[in-house]
């Protein structure tokens, strides 16, 4: 444990050691590394070590803010792998980490019953170039939190509405449920604590102009998760660019619920959507049906330069529509358009394009004609046999 009176009062460097056996369950603060309410800790590292077999974690940042951890193997650790406690941390780089077998404990907080590899619970960090692989629930989870939270506790730091750092390059395989998890949500805007709002003629007053950041998800890959390779509820305007999913149990990219956000904001631009690969089990996946897009229960969501491959076994299909619809309390009767545009399917792999799911009501906007062949600005929808009017093409 590093602790010390604040800003960069402790310099601890931490590099190329084996730290195994470690951690201490069901004794708070004794994790196998702990950073503890330092503040700024600029000359701070943790660099090329190996931790394996903790029972309390493998590195904590708890009150700090610009440490490095990197170049890290952690292996087979109880609880959340690299936890950021308060949500009032910021500015930590997390780049180049090997994180395998995260295990649940139930001598940590009730999230490390359903741990991540990595914990995030402040947007504002860099999370880059990390391998989450085999933990019992999540690879890289986004526990946004209202307040900080803790020792930490402000409700001046809101980490729902905070903007996001960097997210690049990350690989997420083998988890138990999901490679990417954003929830309880993300909304980054220009004042965190206020809500989104939009008034040209007050451009200074955060309570009525507080327009959103965009949070930029850049170059994910994640495959061979039990239910998806990345999944979001309650967000803004993320963009998911470049991500690469394939072998998810459930879906490669899952979308729950936007919130205020205008159109062409909230994105997937360029993905690479894969069912099956060559090497996967296909009992596994003909058991769950994968679908490669999930669509949100909401409006205003795009999807872009995107192939699909890879769908043509059981129920599968490349998009599907209404994320968590089959839950009572999450349906309604109501209708949601989605925007497409720049799609590929390879047609050999890709026999079903679509697969509408309750309450059937979605509409697919089809802008240039690569989602449905019917040329730019077509629609496809659920078959009831009241849209069937003169002036719509049928097929």
């Amino acid at each position: 444990m590093i602790h010390s009176d604040g800003d960069e009062t402790s310099i601890a460097r931490i590099e190329n050691c084996e730290l195994f056996n470690v951690g201490q369950g069901f004794k708070l603060g004794r994790y196998a590394i702990h950073f503890h309410m330092i503040g700024t800790v600029h000359k701070s590292y943790v660099k090329g070590n190996a931790v394996w077999q903790s029972y309390n974690r493998g590195t904590t940042i708890h009150g700090v803010h610009h440490l490095t951890i990197s170049n890290n193997v952690m292996y087979d650790t109880m609880g959340h792998t690299i936890f950021i406690e308060d949500a009032a941390e910021t500015n930590n780089v997390v780049e180049y980490n090997l994180l395998v077998k995260t295990k649940r404990s139930w001598s940590g907080l009730n999230t490390d019953q359903t741990p991540g590899s990595m914990w995030i619970t402040n947007p504002n960090n860099i999370i880059r170039f990390n391998h989450a692989a085999g933990s019992d629930r999540y690879g890289f989870w986004y526990d946004m939190q209202d307040t900080a939270i803790g020792p930490s506790f402000s409700t001046e730091v809101c980490p729902f509405g905070t903007k996001l750092g960097q997210f690049e390059g990350n690989v997420a395989h083998s988890n138990g449920r999901y490679g990417l998890r954003i929830f309880h949500g993300m909304m980054p805007r220009t004042y965190p604590c206020e809500s989104i709002s939009f008034d040209a003629d007050m451009p200074d007053d955060p309570y009525h102009n507080n327009p959103h950041i965009t949070g930029w998800f850049h170059d994910f890959t994640g495959y061979k998760n039990k239910r998806n390779g990345a999944i979001s509820e309650r967000t803004g305007d993320l963009r998911w660019i470049n991500f690469k999913v394939a072998d998810n149990l459930l879906a490669g990219v899952e979308v729950s619920i936007l919130e205020e956000v205008g159109d062409d904001m909230a994105q997937i631009n360029g993905a690479l959507i894969i069912g099956r690969s060559q090497g996967n089990s296909e009992e596994a996946l003909e058991a769950m049906s994968p679908k490669g897009f999930f669509g949100p229960r909401s409006e205003n969501y795009t999807v872009t330069n995107t192939s699909f491959y890879r769908f043509d076994f059981a129920g599968a299909a490349a998009i599907s529509t209404c994320s968590h619809c089959w839950h009572d309390a999450a349906t309604d009767s109501g209708v949601r358009t989605i925007k497409f545009s720049e799609l590929y399917f390879d047609d050999e792999t890709v026999p079903r394009r679509m697969r509408y799911t309750i309450p059937w009501r979605a509409i697919l906007y089809d802008v240039d004609g690569t989602l449905t062949g019917m040329g730019a600005g077509s629609y496809a929808v659920p078959y009831w046999e009241h849209l069937i009017q003169p002036e719509c093409d049928g097929t």
